[in-house]
């Protein structure tokens, strides 16, 4: 098993999210993060002043699918998610030692 973790622009969501489905991941977990890579943020005005933002929102996406499946999941978020800008995000792929269902205590690729 291998956990993706994968960077994004929010706007991307919806449509990461739906080739993720066409393939056959059936779960994913979604949180809301701020971070800047090698565009450092932006300078915004704001009545008149002028300041930095330094963190710019951007989406996190954590999926864990078994290893057959880990180069279809990276090839469709790197798909989905690109634009060709600056900020279009990371992908980090590391194994995963256990899962087990909760509910049910099953163990392995069959819990997630």
């Amino acid at each position: 098993m291998k956990k993706i973790e994968a960077i994004i622009k929010p706007f991307k969501l919806d449509e990461v999210k739906d080739k993720l489905n066409e393939i056959g991941v059936h779960g994913l977990t979604v949180t809301e993060v701020k971070g800047f890579g090698r565009q450092k943020g932006h300078t915004e005005l704001y009545r008149g002043a002028e300041y930095v933002v330094d963190f710019l929102p951007k989406i996190k996406l954590d999926i864990v699918v078994a290893d057959d499946m880990v180069e279809n999941v990276v090839t469709a978020i790197t798909e989905s998610a690109h634009t060709g800008r600056i900020g279009d995000g990371k992908i980090f792929v590391t194994p995963v030692e256990e899962a087990v269902r909760i509910r049910t205590g099953e163990r392995g690729d069959i819990a997630i």
